[in-house]
């Protein structure tokens, strides 16, 4: 199978769509894999992962662990919360660590932007984002991706909506990147204060009427609202963002469209959006799980067998 461009995943701004393409149809071969009685294959047997989580994530290690165990990958987890590790000392020495350990790869989440950049520039290591503060969290984004395509059968053409708190979402822009690049039209929608200035810039246009939003989108990505901003004036109260901008059933009732809903989770239930559409026949929620796991032996086969052929 063709190499990736990159030898790295660290973000899908600098991902070609080709590649993205590549990852996403060689994550359908996997889905095959995972309906399997054995959902397992010899693909990266001997080779060593190393998941590095300085900061809590359970979605996102324990998929990525499914997906390395799936490939026969051997697994180490290191998980070091953000406060106990002082950030610039802290990374010096994970480098330090890893480079002794002979580590093949390396999926590392970091609360700052740019540290997998950084990380990859001193180890010998392929290095996968699996969120690097605000800035991308590209395998969320790919999944998504994933799930697009296996609802509609394309992602070219689509109209795609994220909704929700834009500015501290690392989802949004992956998806923003990728989606633009495989020729979706993108549309942000959430509280003024909550979409970056300037993010037209990318190629996206921003609207804060969801009800129009609605009318326009063939998807809806529904972003979790951080309710611990809330107490810091940054989000009003639940109640206020549940009307302007919820996404609940008396809403999608109003417009008499089908209309695919997703969300990177976890949710809250009642704020951003109603258990009711969570938990109906337009969500396609739990199918962006399993397509998390198959996307993610995608990325680390296509990144780890090409070294294997390549040499280091």
């Amino acid at each position: 199978m063709g190499a990736l461009q990159n030898r790295h995943l660290i973000g899908l701004e600098h991902t070609p769509a080709e590649d993205i393409q590549k990852l996403i149809d060689t994550g359908f071969t996997f889905r095959e894999v995972l309906e399997r009685p054995i959902k397992k294959v010899p693909s990266l047997t001997g080779i060593n992962v190393v998941n590095l989580f300085f900061e809590n994530s359970t979605r996102t290690r324990i998929s990525f662990e499914l997906a390395e165990k799936r490939l026969s990958a051997d697994v180490t987890n290191f998980s070091a919360s953000s406060s106990s590790v002082a950030k610039g000392e802290g990374l010096k020495d994970t480098i330090q660590n890893i480079h002794a350990m002979k580590m093949d790869c390396v999926v590392m989440r970091h609360p700052v932007p740019g540290s997998c950049l950084q990380l990859s520039r001193f180890v010998d290591a392929v290095v996968v984002n699996a969120g690097d503060g605000t800035h991308e969290h590209p395998t969320q984004a790919l999944l998504d991706m994933m799930s697009i395509q296996e609802k509609f059968g394309k992602i070219k053409g689509l109209n795609i909506a994220i909704v929700g708190d834009i500015c501290h979402s690392r989802v949004a822009l992956s998806n923003i990147h990728g989606l633009i690049k495989m020729g979706a039209s993108v549309t942000l929608c959430g509280p003024p204060h909550l979409i970056p200035v300037g993010i037209e810039d990318l190629g996206v246009e921003v609207n804060h009427n969801i009800d129009e939003v609605i009318e326009w989108a063939d998807a809806l990505n529904i972003l979790r609202i951080q309710r611990e901003r809330m107490g810091i004036g940054i989000i009003p109260s639940v109640r206020e963002y549940r009307d302007f901008f919820g996404i609940t059933e008396e809403r999608l009732r109003n417009h008499k469209k089908e209309i695919v809903i997703m969300h990177p989770g976890p949710m809250n239930r009642g704020v951003e959006i109603d258990s009711s559409i969570a938990d109906g026949d337009q969500a396609i929620i739990l199918d962006q799980v399993l397509n998390g796991v198959a996307v993610r032996m995608s990325i680390l086969y296509l990144l780890l067998a090409q070294e294997e052929e390549g040499g280091h």
